[in-house]
C-alpha cells in the first residue's frame, strides 16, 4: 500500500483556449486538425511523476508545471525510496508525495491510485511539457473518441544526431501506436483502470500498456512536443544507445524475462518482483 505525504496544495481553474492538434490514426492513417472551441478546465487532469534520488533536477520539473497547478490540475510525485533530497525538494512544489515500491511501473501506478483526476498524465522527472501541451490534450481527448495518446517528442544536446532520433522515435510511435515514457503518455482514468494499469515490470512498461491500450483503440498523437533529455544517450554515446536499446526491445518481444533485461540496462530489480516466467 502506497504512503502519502499532503503538500501545499494550489487551486484554481481557467478556461483553456482551444488549439490545433495533429493526429495520425495508426489503424486508418487518417488526419484531423483543429479542436473545436470549448471551454476546457484543468481540475480533472493529474501529472504524475515517478522519482528515485533525483533531487538534482526534481525542482525545475516541478516549477515548469507551477502554473497548471494554479489552473487547478493536481501534481503526485511518486517516490521509490530516494535516499537524497528529492523529497524534501518536491514537498513545497506538488500537490502530494506519495511512497511507492522502487519501479517505475509499480510507482506509477501508485500514484495513479491517489490521482483525484480522471485523466491521469504520467512525466519523467526529465521531460518537459511544451507550452499549450495540456490544452491540446484536453482539447483533444474532449474532442475526440480518444481514451489515450502521448506527444511527439525532442531530445535535448548537444549532439546533432538526437534531432534524428527522436524524428525516428515520432514516425515509429505514429505508425505502430506504441508510445514510450518519453513522450509523456496520457489516458483517462477508465482506461487505465480497464487495462489493469502498468504491468508490474522493471522495464518495457510503457510498451506493454501500450500494446494493451490499443486494444481499446488508437492513441491521440498530439504533434506539441515535450522535451526530454539526452543524458542517457550522450553518457553512453548515442548510436551505441540507439543499438542497445533496439536489442533489448527485440529481446522483449520474442519473451525475455523483462527483469534480466532490465539488470541489462542497469537495474536491479526490487526483491518479490514477479518473474516472466511467474515465479
Amino acid at each position: 500500500m502506497a504512503n502519502c505525504v499532503p503538500c501545499p496544495a494550489s487551486s484554481g481553474d481557467t478556461a483553456l483556449r482551444s488549439r490545433q492538434f495533429l493526429c495520425i490514426n495508426p489503424e486508418y492513417r487518417f488526419f484531423t486538425a483543429n479542436a473545436p472551441i470549448r471551454e476546457i478546465k484543468l481540475q480533472n487532469l493529474s501529472i504524475i511523476v515517478p522519482v528515485l534520488n533525483e533531487e538534482a533536477v526534481i525542482a525545475s520539473c516541478l516549477r515548469q508545471l507551477a502554473a497548471l497547478r494554479e489552473q487547478g490540475a493536481q501534481v503526485i510525485v511518486v517516490d521509490g525510496g530516494s535516499t537524497d533530497a528529492t523529497i524534501s525538494t518536491a514537498l513545497p512544489l506538488c500537490d502530494l508525495v506519495v511512497h511507492a515500491p522502487r519501479g517505475r511501473a509499480s510507482q506509477m501506478n501508485a500514484g495513479a491510485e491517489k490521482a483525484e483526476g480522471d485523466i491521469l498524465l504520467f512525466l519523467h522527472v526529465d521531460t518537459r511539457l511544451a507550452a499549450g501541451g495540456p490544452e491540446a490534450l484536453a482539447a483533444g481527448l474532449a474532442s475526440s473518441s480518444h481514451d489515450w495518446g502521448r506527444f511527439d517528442v525532442r531530445i535535448e544536446g548537444l549532439s546533432p544526431i538526437l534531432a534524428l532520433v527522436a524524428a525516428m522515435m515520432n514516425l515509429r510511435s505514429h505508425w505502430t501506436g506504441i508510445a514510450t515514457g518519453d513522450q509523456a503518455i496520457f489516458m483517462r482514468r477508465t482506461a487505465f483502470n480497464a487495462v489493469g494499469g502498468f504491468p508490474d515490470i522493471l522495464l518495457m512498461e510503457d510498451i506493454e500498456i501500450s500494446r494493451r491500450l490499443k486494444l481499446l483503440g488508437p492513441p491521440l498523437c498530439l504533434r506539441e512536443k515535450v522535451m526530454t533529455s539526452g543524458r542517457r544517450w550522450e553518457k553512453n554515446g548515442v548510436l551505441r544507445t540507439i543499438l542497445f536499446m533496439w536489442r533489448l526491445r527485440l529481446a522483449h518481444y520474442f519473451g525475455a524475462d523483462p527483469s534480466a533485461l532490465a539488470r541489462q540496462y542497469g537495474y536491479t530489480p526490487r526483491e518479490g518482483l514477479p518473474r516472466k516466467d511467474g515465479r
